[in-house]
């Protein structure tokens, strides 16, 4: 099959983009439509119907990343002559029932061709053909020699020296570390782990401050940044096995003893994974805005009622990786990311003023995407974890103090602290909130994070 041009694939967008858009006045106003008139018509001219609420959340996606996943899921769907029109389009429906059904169909059809062709996770040599195989990568403007100079651009602020280099682990897969070793100490080093789609590049407003009186690391997690991107297990269980397992390896081969692990986000419920399988080799653990803790409640949807276009939307996403889109936008996927997340070029105005964050983030997440497959498929909808942290916590070695650090400012529920504490009575559990600091504490407030971590620190050894 030839190779499929960017003319169509924008096209495409706009056509399939109100598709989306149908399903979501559908869902908004339960009325009857004709989906041939609707799915060529202007998304904009159905916002009224959307409903005021949802339209701010709609303007800030409509024209990123759902476009892309869906026009995607169109295209593999064309590609394996699907016959869309009579699966989607044949009837018109005339209830909710209707469009549910519709919509379950297809979201049937795509997750069974996502299966059986490994779309959207590490696409093996064999399957990894036809128009996907020579569109993507020349659609997709990244590289690996790209993502190391966009790395370099982040470090190249960092005063003091450091190593850098690959750690072989098992498999031959290699994974890509910083140490800062210089300060010769007996004390406990620091291991420092990111979160979900990030890399040891955004540690850089606190490598120096951290490592003024212990050694401090910090890797790329399996799967993600300059590391190997390995297949991972589908279930949960396996795949939270399969990165807890590489940061022991990675562990041993560096030759540490004991660690503190601080990690953030996703690499707060690996730190956690972690000191669960090997508590004797965990001396402290930071988690910073942790994912994965709570489990998801029974009455979720009781207590936050989501939209039912976004419910809609989010059936058709489901069988694709969470940032499939950025890869999908291709050439458009840089200014995609500086649009969705402009706050990331102020975080790190003391050290950039131009894209050079950006730049890091959107390579580090257009590559090969092997642990944000993993991620999924240790996800339930809406993004809790399968497997809750809060329900194996209690487990944890009692001996092992938690400190765990919130932005004040933040949008994630920060009561898991509390939970802990709860759950492990006796045991030390603290919390402490950055004021003025969001999600990303340790960008947003640098000084008081790095003072804070420091603290914790000193109080080990």
């Amino acid at each position: 099959m030839s190779v499929v041009s960017p003319a169509v694939v924008r096209r495409d967008i706009r056509v399939l983009a109100s598709e989306v858009v149908r399903f979501a006045v559908a869902a908004s106003t339960e009325s009857s439509f004709s989906p041939m008139e609707l799915a060529h018509s202007d998304p904009s001219t159905y916002w009224d119907l959307i409903g005021e609420e949802d339209q701010g959340l709609w303007s800030a996606v409509s024209e990123t990343c759902l476009d892309s996943f869906y026009s995607l899921k169109m295209r593999l769907a064309f590609s394996y002559n699907l016959h869309l029109e009579e699966q989607l389009c044949g009837t018109s429906p005339t209830s909710m029932d209707d469009m549910w059904a519709n919509m379950r169909r297809l979201t049937a059809l795509l997750k069974r061709r996502a299966l059986e062709h490994e779309i959207g996770g590490v696409m093996s040599t064999a399957n990894w053909s036809g128009w996907l195989s020579n569109w993507l990568p020349t659609w997709c403007p990244t590289s690996v020699p790209h993502l190391k100079e966009a790395e370099e651009n982040m470090l190249k602020c960092i005063k003091i020296p450091y190593n850098n280099e690959h750690i072989t682990v098992s498999n031959g897969n290699k994974i890509w570390t910083l140490s800062f070793t210089q300060a010769v100490s007996d004390k406990t080093p620091l291991i420092l782990l990111h979160g979900f789609g990030g890399g040891v590049g955004l540690w850089a407003l606190n490598f120096e401050e951290l490592c003024q009186d212990r050694a401090v690391y910090a890797f790329d997690i399996l799967g993600f940044g300059r590391s190997s991107r390995p297949l991972f297990a589908s279930d949960a269980e396996e795949a939270e096995n399969q990165f807890v397992d590489s940061i022991e390896e990675w562990r041993i081969e560096v030759g540490l003893d004991k660690m503190i692990l601080l990690g953030h986000n996703l690499g707060g419920f690996l730190a956690s994974a972690y000191a669960l399988k090997y508590p004797l080799r965990v001396k402290h653990l930071i988690l910073v805005e942790p994912w994965g803790f709570p489990e998801r409640p029974d009455n979720a949807e009781g207590e936050r009622p989501i939209p039912i276009w976004i419910k809609a939307v989010g059936a058709v996403l489901s069988p694709f990786n969470p940032l499939a889109g950025l890869r999908v936008a291709g050439p458009f996927g840089l200014s995609l990311v500086q649009r969705l997340r402009p706050d990331f070029k102020r975080k790190y105005s003391s050290m950039f003023d131009d894209d050079t964050v950006t730049e890091y983030i959107y390579h580090c997440n257009v590559q090969t995407p092997s642990g944000e497959t993993a991620f999924r498929n240790m996800t339930v909808p809406y993004g809790w974890a399968q497997r809750p942290m809060l329900k194996r916590i209690d487990q944890l070695d009692p001996d092992i103090p938690i400190t765990v650090i919130y932005g004040a400012r933040s949008c994630i529920d920060g009561n898991s602290g509390s939970s802990i504490q709860s759950l492990r009575p006796g045991c030390f559990v603290q919390t402490v909130a950055i004021r003025g600091a969001g999600h990303y504490v340790y960008a947003d407030q640098p000084d008081d994070f790095n003072q804070k971590v420091k603290e914790i620190c000193d109080s080990v050894d």
